[in-house]
Parts: structure tokens; sequence; C-alpha cells
């Protein structure tokens, strides 16, 4: 059987023909038994999508011949097995949702760091603060050492998590990051016109700081948007499930926890709705 590959990717670029382009698309990702999420907004695109490689290459071709899309780079990731259960096209007001206006990272991107610069930075112990802007429920799971984290459910809640950092952050150096870097696109030009000054955003997120340099500095796993749930520092899925009630991510150890009950309950809902549980895995959330 052909290995399966994961690729995920985003763009912002202003597109155009939405209707056209969604039919297009979802009939050639259907001929070639490819799955997953692509999501068309005015803004750009966001996708992840599995298939074969010899799948893959016909939809990427296809998606680098629309106008603005020409260079994308899809980050890749091998799965055993074939990770979603249907293809889906959707047509979005934003690529990523957070409902804030004059924010553009087309236009105006916040300034980026790649993962070599991070890790030599933190190597040095360089005076700085890593910010990371995703939900409770994937920190938990993992993330640099000594990060802030936002203390946000869902990415909307961003904006206010904001108001709330300490205002002496305004002029000191700051490198957010997410998962695969889409959050931190709209995250540091929405910190920008808040007054701070010296925000920078890791190129790629933790997935691309896994695939270039490793997992140091980096506790745990990284939580990703598809049936894998979990993926280490090597990129491999990691034992990692969602709780049956409640779809919160359960670790190895949760899952040995006493009041893990398969398809039952866990830790975090075995006394009501769980606290800062996710709702079930959607693109829009992704990176």
């Amino acid at each position: 059987m052909s290995k399966i590959i994961n690729l995920s990717c985003y763009k912002f670029a202003p597109l155009d023909e939405l209707e056209g382009r969604k039919a297009q698309l979802l009939a050639l990702c259907l001929e070639q038994k490819v799955k997953g999420t692509i999501l068309l907004a005015p803004e750009g695109i966001n996708f992840f999508i599995a298939g074969t490689t010899e799948q893959l290459d016909q939809v990427l071709k296809a998606l680098r011949g629309i106008p603005g899309l020409a260079d994308i780079q899809p980050k890749e990731s091998p799965s055993g097995e074939q990770p979603f259960k249907r293809m889906l096209v959707k047509i979005k007001k934003e690529i990523i949702a957070f409902g804030i206006e004059g924010v553009n990272p087309a236009l105006k991107p916040a300034p980026k760091i790649t993962a070599q610069e991070l890790k030599k930075m933190l190597d040095e112990g360089r005076p700085i603060t890593l910010l990371d802007t995703r939900n409770d429920y994937e920190v938990r799971m993992g993330t640099f050492k000594g990060a802030v984290p936002a203390g946000v459910m869902t990415f909307r809640e961003f904006p206010n998590a904001v108001k709330k950092l300490p205002e002496e952050l305004k002029s000191q150096p700051v490198v957010m990051f997410c998962t695969g870097g889409i959050r931190c696109e709209k995250a540091g030009p929405f910190m920008e016109m808040e007054g701070y000054t010296n925000i920078m955003q890791l190129d790629g997120g933790i997935l691309k700081y896994f695939e270039e340099v490793g997992g140091k500095h980096y506790d745990g796993e990284c939580f990703v948007f598809d049936e894998r749930v979990g993926v280490g520092p090597d990129l491999q899925e990691t034992p990692s499930i969602l709780c049956f009630n409640c779809q919160m991510p359960l670790s190895l150890a949760d899952q040995q926890h006493p009041d893990y009950v398969l398809e039952k309950s866990c830790p975090y809902c075995i006394h009501g709705k769980s606290q800062g549980r996710p709702i079930a895995p959607q693109l829009d959330n992704r990176g």
C-alpha cells in the first residue's frame, strides 16, 4: 500500500472567483481520492489534505496554478493510514477566524524568525518572551519551556487576552508561536496595532521547528487538528487520543488516570463538562 502523506499549508493572498475554484478543486480531489479540508477566502487559502504522493501532486499542481499561490510550500508528515473521512472545500470570510478589522497579513505581516534563529536565541539564553497563542488544551499537551500561554479557549479570545499581558512587554522582544504559523499571522499585526514594538513570529510554527531543529527547548508533544491528535518532535504520531465524551485531547498519562473510562469519560469531564474543551476538530482553527 502506498504511504499516506499529510500536507498542511496556508497562504495569505487576494483570491477571487471562489465559487468556481471551489467546484474545480473539489472535483479534482474526489477524482484523485484525496481527503481533508480546503478553506478558500478573499484573504487566502488554508488546507490540510492527505493522500499518496501521486494523488497530492495533481492537487498541488492545480493549487499552484491559482494566481497568488504559485509559491506555496506545504509541510509534510506521514500517516499510517488516511486520517480524514471525506473531502471538503469551503468558502469562508476568513481562513482563520479572528474577527478584527484592519488585520491584513498579506499587506502588513509581522516580522518572522526561523526555527534555527529561535533555537540559537534559546541556546544562548537571550532575554525574550515566548508567547503561545494556542488554546489552553493545546498548550497542556506541550509547549516551549518557559513560554507564556495566551490563556484562551478559542483564538477569537486572543485580542482580549493581549490586553491582560504585562504592559512592559510592549517594548520587549516577544516571539509568538502556534502550531503551523497561521494564527500568528493575524496575532502579530494585531499586537503591533496594540502598541507592541518588537513582535516576531516563529515562521512555520511548532511543526516547522520540529522539522528543522528537533525538540530542543520544547516539552511534550504538539496537538494537531486531525485524527492523529498529537505528534512528537520526530513528527510521528503519539499515543494521544480524544475523549469520546468531551473531545479533550488525552495523553498516555491521561488515559492511565483512574477517571478515564473508555468511550465514557476522562479526568476533564468526569464531574461535568470539561473546561477548555475543543469543538470537534475543524481546519478553521488549525495552525
